[in-house]
């Protein structure tokens, strides 16, 4: 008496099946633990230029006696910039600079996913895909790229001029879809697009940053809606008897 019943409800659990999309798998274990290679040991060199010592300095000034340790991203930033990621010795010098514990300093580095704890090549191609972008099809951009690099999301190139990363939400979904590529945002991404901007790359030119769209920034892309008039001057709209 049952099956009938049983057979209706698997038919109606299979209807309700829906293909969503995936990220990149990643290893939990990689995004925090450390295993000593030969790049990448606490007897791996690394010392401040002099340029990049003054400049820590500088940022250390910002802060309060007594808080520079408030000043590790960017201390930890600029260490990253110098040497192209962040080894296990960066983050030793960090800390030595800043008088913390070498923890805090891994606590921070490995929270953080713009340090970057492995080598990644001259551009670092990061490409969002969650709900906007998606929405906006960022699947045919990173198709795109993995066509045109050769590489899967999380491989660097054999040249080790492009590294592509998978990412989540980077903050302008008015503009997606869109990626970013070192510090620069490139929005409003066709296939076409991001083809110029990669053959760019490969050429040894720069590319524009910004919308692909003629937008200047982030604006209707049929104008403007409101403030369209110059705004009103001091006074406006409050009574006389006031």
């Amino acid at each position: 008496m049952l099956q009938a019943p049983l057979n209706l409800l698997r038919r109606c659990a299979v209807q309700q099946i829906r293909s969503l999309h995936r990220g990149a798998p990643v290893a939990s274990d990689s995004l925090f633990v450390h295993r000593d290679t030969p790049d990448n040991n606490p007897d791996t060199p690394f010392e401040f230029t002099p340029d990049n010592l003054k400049r820590v300095n500088d940022i250390i000034a910002n802060y309060p006696e007594g808080h520079k340790q408030a000043a590790v991203i960017p201390v930890l930033d600029l260490a990253q910039r110098q040497h192209g990621w962040t080894p296990l010795s960066a983050m030793h010098k960090v800390a030595e600079i800043l008088d913390m514990p070498k923890m805090r300093v891994y606590e921070v580095a490995t929270f953080y996913t713009m340090f970057n704890r492995k080598p990644v090549g001259k551009y670092h191609v990061q490409i969002c895909t969650t709900t906007p972008c998606m929405l906006r099809d960022s699947d045919s951009i990173k198709d795109t790229l993995i066509r045109k690099l050769g590489i899967k999301v999380g491989e660097t190139s054999k040249d080790n001029l492009f590294t592509l990363s998978e990412v989540e939400c980077l903050g302008a979904c008015v503009n997606a879809p869109m990626v970013q590529i070192n510090d620069n945002y490139f929005e409003d991404l066709e296939v076409k697009d991001m083809e110029e901007i990669i053959d760019d790359l490969k050429a040894g030119r720069t590319p524009k940053p910004g919308p692909r769209s003629g937008r200047f920034a982030c604006e209707p892309h049929g104008g403007l809606t409101s403030l369209t008039e110059p705004p009103t001057g001091p006074g406006f709209g409050v009574r006389d008897d006031l």
